[in-house]
Order: structure tokens, then C-alpha cells, then sequence
């Protein structure tokens, strides 16, 4: 049994941590910070608060919010030229994964000469990068979908060919990640309830992914347990704190455990948000029973026991049972169609996502067929 394991960075986890940010910064030699977010929570009071935090701790910083809910490259573009306009030595990304994304691209692309499309996640790509040129990264997530704050990567559109690209180097990893689920209290239900889903897409993808990763496999099935436990409390009661910060533990554990792969889900919900622009968590929340019963023959004696651990009854078709219900209970559509995503780009979602890196991690192999089948059956309902 062979595996290369690598886990994430420190964690500062708890309710009210985000007073500690100016600290952290300091201590990881950041004077000058960037604050990237999203446009939508540009004017927000948190945003603020940090901006007021990070000032009267006497560091210097400025807000940078020009990203796309999907970003694209000209985002990472904008936010190089005001870090470096700005004269910045590091970046405090705050906000959904596009925000988490896009800063720690920011910060890895702001010392390097090459263009932002050869560091792209294939092979070893990301060796061409100069490592000294990588800024530091505080990562402090406002939604519990992604796990960003926990990655080595950024999910960047190319506007060109409209392709989800994954940018990766080792160092993008943020220095110090901060999880208050306090950021998470004004988040609307049907945004809680999404980004939960991603995050149980993600523990769920991780523990049917071929390959012996027994950590990937042990954190992934906890996540699942927090998201049946915690998810539909936080949608209902996005004031319950302690839903909230369950939900915030099992982003990050999604994310630590898709180091061993993702597939079906995330190799077609990568493509459709290229296109369409749906947003990513809801789009895995639709695929994911379709994606499921496809794999049924390589995952079920896994899925059997995953159930067990849940204290659901009937193996792999309680469990799939229980996504259905799940789904149902959060208001999440029974079909693509509902997304607007358009049937007849069907060949085009189909061929691009078997180019998707998350496809090498389905438990059964993608070709175009079977991913068109998947999402004939998805657009269906």
C-alpha cells in the first residue's frame, strides 16, 4: 500500500475569532493586507469589520471586491494590479470560495512573470512558478461549502473557452486559516443550504474515490455525519451558532479529504458553471443522486457502510434514499432543467467533462457516454 498524504494548515476554529485577525496577520509577517471579497460583500458589516480590525491593529489595508460569482481570469488580473498598486505584502481573503479562490490566486500570482494559464493543475505545471514570488494568505471563509480555506488550489474560469481551470502550487496553502462561524450568521437559507451540499459533496466524492488514503476516508465519512446532523438546523436556523460552526468543520473536512479525488459530480458541475454560470454547490446538489446510482456497482459495499456509520438502514438505497429526502427538505431541484441549463449543450458538458481532472477520480471510468447519460438523467429529473 502506497499513499502521499498531505494535510492542511493551522486552523484557528471557534465563534468570535475574527477579533484575532490583525494578530494573525503580524504573525505571519503581514503589515500591509489586501482584503479580497466578492462584490456582493463589498458593503456587507463584516467586511467592515475586519477593514476596522485590521487598521486598528495598525496594518495597512485596502479592500479589493471585483470577483464574479463564478470568477475569471481578468478578476485575478485586476486584484494582481491592486496588490501591487497597493504595495501589499500579503492578502486576508474573506467570503464564499470564489473570494477564497481568487485572493489566494492573487497572492501566488503576484510575484511571478508568466501568465496565469501555465500554472494550470496539469502535471507538474505548477514547478514553473517561483516560489519566493508567493505571497502569504489568511483565509477566513464566510459560507461552509468549499473548504477553500483549506486548499492549495483556486477554481478560475478561462473567458476564453469558458473552462473551470484549477490552479495549484503546494505554498498556495494559507498560512493561517480562521473559522468563525459568527462570519457564516447572515448567510441566506438557500445559500446555507448549497454551500452545505457542496460540502457533502466533496466528503462524498472523497470516500468513493478509488485508492487506499484510510485518513481522506475517516475525515470524509465524519463530514458526512456533521452535514446529515448540522445542515438542515442551519437552513432552518441560520441563528443556530452551533449548526453553523458543525457545518463550517465539515467544509474543511471536505476539502482535506479531496486530496484522495473527486469525480462524476465535479467533473460535470465544473463544465455546466462554465457555461451556464449555476452556482457550483447547487449544481453538485442536483448531480449528485444521478452520479450516485451511475456508480452503484463500484461504490455500494463503500456506501453500505457509510450508511451504517449514519445509522441509516438498507445499505445503498437508504442512503441514497436519504440524499433524495435531504434534497427535498432543503429546496433543492430534482433536475438541471431547473438551473436553466440548456439540453441542447448536452454533447459539448459531456465532452468537456471528461477533460475535467475531477473526472480521474470517478470510481468508474468517464467517457463521453456515460457523462452524456449522466446528464440526459439530470436534465430529466
Amino acid at each position: 500500500m502506497i499513499g502521499n498524504w498531505n494535510y492542511p494548515t493551522s486552523v484557528k476554529f471557534g465563534a468570535g475569532r475574527v477579533s484575532e485577525i490583525a494578530a494573525l496577520c503580524r504573525g505571519a509577517g503581514i503589515a500591509a493586507p489586501l482584503v479580497v471579497t466578492d462584490s456582493g460583500l463589498a458593503s456587507n458589516p463584516m467586511i467592515a469589520r475586519v477593514l476596522d480590525l485590521l487598521r486598528a491593529g495598525g496594518l495597512k489595508a485596502e479592500l479589493f471586491a471585483e470577483i464574479k460569482s463564478n470568477p475569471v481570469g481578468a478578476n485575478v488580473e485586476a486584484g494582481v494590479a491592486a496588490y501591487r498598486a497597493g504595495q501589499h505584502d500579503g492578502v486576508v481573503a474573506i467570503g464564499g470560495g470564489s473570494a477564497l479562490d481568487v485572493g489566494k490566486v492573487i497572492a501566488f500570482m503576484s510575484g511571478q512573470t508568466r501568465p496565469l494559464w501555465d500554472f494550470e493543475d496539469v502535471g507538474d505545471w505548477w514547478t514553473r512558478a517561483d516560489p519566493a514570488g508567493i505571497a502569504p494568505v489568511i483565509a477566513a471563509p464566510t459560507t461552509s461549502g468549499t473548504g477553500s480555506e483549506v486548499g492549495r488550489a483556486g477554481v478560475i474560469t478561462d473567458e476564453s473557452n469558458h473552462t473551470k481551470k484549477i490552479i495549484f502550487h503546494p505554498k498556495m496553502m494559507p498560512v493561517v486559516t480562521l473559522c468563525d462561524p459568527e462570519l457564516t450568521l447572515g448567510l441566506p437559507a438557500h445559500l446555507t443550504a448549497a454551500t452545505g451540499m457542496d460540502a457533502l459533496s466533496h466528503c462524498l466524492e472523497a470516500y468513493c474515490a478509488p485508492g487506499f488514503h484510510p485518513m481522506a476516508d475517516g475525515i470524509a465519512i465524519e463530514g458526512v455525519r456533521l452535514v446529515k446532523e448540522a445542515l438542515p438546523t442551519a437552513t432552518r436556523n441560520g441563528a443556530d451558532i452551533e449548526a453553523r460552526a458543525q457545518m463550517m468543520a465539515a467544509a474543511a473536512m471536505g476539502a482535506t479529504a479531496f486530496q484522495k479525488g473527486l469525480g462524476g459530480m465535479h467533473a460535470l458541475a465544473h463544465p455546466i458553471g462554465a457555461v451556464f454560470d449555476t452556482h457550483h454547490g447547487l449544481t453538485n446538489a442536483v448531480l449528485m443522486p444521478y452520479v450516485l446510482r451511475f456508480n452503484r456497482s463500484a461504490i455500494e459495499t463503500r456506501i453500505d457502510r457509510l450508511a451504517a456509520y449514519l445509522g441509516i438502514e438498507d445499505g445503498f438505497d437508504g442512503f441514497l434514499a436519504w440524499v433524495l429526502a435531504l434534497r427535498a427538505e432543503l429546496g433543492i431541484p430534482h433536475a438541471l432543467s431547473a438551473l436553466k441549463v440548456d439540453p441542447a449543450k448536452a454533447d459539448l458538458i459531456a465532452a468537456m467533462a471528461v477533460e475535467d481532472p475531477s473526472a480521474g477520480g470517478n470510481p468508474i471510468k468517464l467517457d463521453v457516454a456515460a457523462t452524456r447519460r449522466i446528464f440526459d438523467e439530470a436534465m430529466a429529473g
